[in-house]
């Protein structure tokens, strides 16, 4: 009989500060008071995994099943252990439920009281922009017996952690203006700026016509906004489509909650719409979480472990600039879309929509997370223009000082991935960093804008939010035709077998950084030539599969001659 294992006793005295825990003090907030000791509030306590993933599983070569991912790289149950006598120690109590299958988040909830002292800080509530937000500042100190068993604790502090990447056409990307009525959708608008539909963008960029995506489902993360069906209804009809099933999904406290087109409706429904209209037939899942770092984790992994709707790609369109973010947030969604490549789910991320500064007002060049993180596909902007399936010129996205411009650079958190380590990246600003941000890019410019529907009206909308989708849309039609899901595509991508399926920008830059031949840190390698690409992200066993049922036919053509 094996022997019972004790968890540990744990106090209060002998302490250390969870590595990456760091926040820092709340600018230009005023009215802070503690936060009610009584209150009570549920966290997020994520541990680590069982066994760590192989650097083949993270780059798609090794897909593993889910039974396989759950046997071997889900939860460690010691650690699990460990938070549940400290849970039951400080009063606090594990949701039931967590860990769920896959996953490594335990939900703890308690008092506000209870929380200080198990967690070692102080939480303050705090008014900024007119709203009152529960914070934190400085480190979280863990009991030592829990050091390297818990990687992070998210969900104390519940300020906005992103945003969305859209942008209407009209002043400074926030008047709803100048946009199409009707039918007229492509075609000059005031300043000279011309519209297309999603299904046009398609066109241009050579998606197959008459694709179908009708076996796959694409999840959308939001957080905030919400759609109407009587929209999605009204806008497919105008586009001569069968509008797409979509399913709302609700992350913790978030749903769908559409109110004006002011509102982060516009990024919701922008999401839907271009996703929908370039991947016919495919399900749209939308996953609505709480924006915090908390609620944008949880809405990840849930997505990527949901084993109802089993979304093939994912798309990101709210993010923010690394130096927002605590090291200990960006590592749990770092590990959360490893373990997506693990299963073969591809995650496209806008890489943002203030230039080379990321809109950060240090002097300095930021790049956006999650776009920065190496285990999704980062996605630039260009100005497209064009007419059917002719492009005649498509150049950076830069509208600056007031009209935006596409994201990308150089990660100071994430290292130089393999697979770019031939595309002649800057130097990053921090030595632990290197990653070149954007891998991709589409139409952004809201002058070079989608017509979308939002709350019953017609806008004109852009921003590197629209990009997202529409590789997410390309991406679910080349897994319902190569058969099988793409996965982790940027080592094919950016392999010399990847060159011809991208039509690279030459033209413009993002503030810090100019476009060139091959990747640059503007529009990464270029806008798709989507046939191209589909052949070119087809995974090795469809692509042997395709090349014996072809010599099949030959071999089958030779004998009846």
């Amino acid at each position: 009989m094996a022997p019972k294992t004790s968890v540990p006793h744990f106090t209060t005295q002998s302490r250390t500060v969870l590595s990456g825990s760091e926040k820092a003090p709340v600018a230009e907030a005023r009215g802070a008071k503690p936060a009610p000791l009584a209150a009570r509030i549920t966290v997020s306590v994520i541990v680590r995994r069982k066994t760590p993933l192989k650097a083949a599983h993270i780059t798609g070569e090794q897909r593993l099943t889910r039974a396989q991912f759950n046997a071997s790289h889900a939860a460690d149950p010691a650690a699990v252990k460990l938070v549940q006598g400290f849970a039951k120690e400080f009063g606090l109590t594990v949701d039931p439920g967590t860990p769920a299958p896959g996953r490594r988040t335990m939900k703890l909830t308690g008092t506000v009281a209870n929380m200080q002292r198990a967690f070692g800080v102080s939480l303050a509530h705090k008014t900024m922009d007119g709203v009152t937000y529960r914070v934190r500042e400085g480190s979280i100190n863990l009991p030592a017996e829990l050091q390297g068993y818990v990687v992070a604790v998210l969900g104390l502090d519940n300020r906005p952690q992103a945003e969305p990447h859209f942008r209407i056409l009209g002043e400074q990307g926030a008047v709803a203006a100048q946009a199409a009525q009707g039918q007229g959708f492509a075609g000059p608008h005031a300043g000279g700026s011309t519209s297309y539909t999603p299904v046009q963008v398609g066109e241009l960029y050579q998606f197959p016509r008459g694709s179908s995506a009708s076996n796959q489902t694409i999840g959308i993360i939001e957080l905030g906004g919400g759609f109407r069906q009587t929209d999605i209804a009204a806008y497919f009809k105008t586009l001569g489509q069968k509008p797409p099933q979509v399913i709302a999904v609700p992350i913790g406290n978030g749903k769908n909650n559409p109110t004006n087109s002011n509102s982060a409706d516009g990024e919701v429904m922008l999401d839907i719409e271009v996703a929908g209209a370039v991947a016919p037939g495919a399900r749209i899942v939308v996953y609505f979480a709480p924006n915090t770092d908390q609620g944008f984790v949880d809405a990840i992994a849930h997505a990527i472990h949901d084993t109802t709707y089993k979304p093939s790609v994912i798309s990101i369109s709210w993010g923010s600039a690394e130096v927002n973010w605590t090291v200990q947030a960006m590592a749990a969604l770092d590990a959360a879309c490893q373990s997506a490549a693990a299963l073969g789910i591809t995650i496209t991320a806008a890489s943002g929509d203030n230039g080379s500064s990321d809109a950060v007002a240090d002097g300095e060049n930021h790049v956006d997370f999650p776009a920065s993180s190496p285990h999704v596909l980062a996605c630039g902007g260009t100005n497209l223009q064009g007419s059917g399936s002719t492009i005649s010129a498509e150049t950076v996205w830069n509208a600056q000082p007031q009209g935006g411009a596409t994201g990308g650079g150089v990660s100071n958190i994430f290292p130089l991935p393999t697979w770019q380590a031939s595309s002649k990246v800057p130097k990053p600003t921090h030595p632990s960093g290197g990653r070149g941000v954007p891998d991709v890019a589409g139409d952004a410019d809201p002058a070079s804008g989608y017509v979308v529907r939002v709350d019953g009206q017609t806008f004109v909308i852009g921003g590197t939010s629209a990009v997202a989708p529409l590789w997410a849309g390309l991406i679910a039609v080349a897994n319902q035709q190569n058969g099988k899901s793409a996965g982790f595509i940027q080592p094919a991508i950016y392999a010399g077998q990847g060159k011809p399926a991208f039509r690279d920008t030459v033209q413009g830059s993002n503030g810090s950084f100019a476009a060139g031949a091959g990747w640059d840190a503007c529009t990464g390698l270029g806008s798709p030539i989507a046939l191209q690409l589909i052949n070119a992200i087809k995974p090795a066993s469809s692509k042997s599969k395709s090349k014996a049922i072809a010599a099949k036919r030959k071999t089958i053509i030779r004998t009846k001659k």
